[in-house]
């Protein structure tokens, strides 16, 4: 009985384990590329890491996270104000509504945040 077991904790142990995996080391290496390139402020070697990668720029500036700051904030935090002015697009923002028939009588600045 106990030798069951054993072979059934060992056979189930590794799909335990491959749950915890989050990213390949491929996918790693290319997105501290990307970090590295974006930091650098030199737009051409930017694009050329993002054509290097094959990087999908929707899908990864809003996720993309450098040093715990989203990868706007890192590129603008080193200094890489072009690399930041290539990314702004990609990046999401906040849009507050304010009904305006409700306030009328208020006068009210309306903010848009984006």
């Amino acid at each position: 009985m106990k030798k069951l077991l054993s072979i059934a904790i060992i056979a189930i142990a590794p799909l335990a384990f491959s749950t915890q995996a989050a990213m390949t080391v491929q996918m790693e290496n290319a997105l501290i590329a990307v970090c590295k390139a974006g930091a650098s402020n030199n737009v051409v070697k930017f694009n050329g890491t993002m054509q290097e990668y094959r990087i999908n720029k929707q899908r990864i500036f809003p996720r993309l996270v450098c040093n715990q700051q989203s990868f706007y904030q890192f590129a603008q935090s080193q200094g890489a104000e072009r690399t930041a002015q290539q990314i702004l697009r990609y990046t999401k923002g906040n849009v507050t509504i304010t009904d305006i028939a409700m306030h009328y009588e208020d006068v009210q600045m309306l903010a848009v945040n984006y």
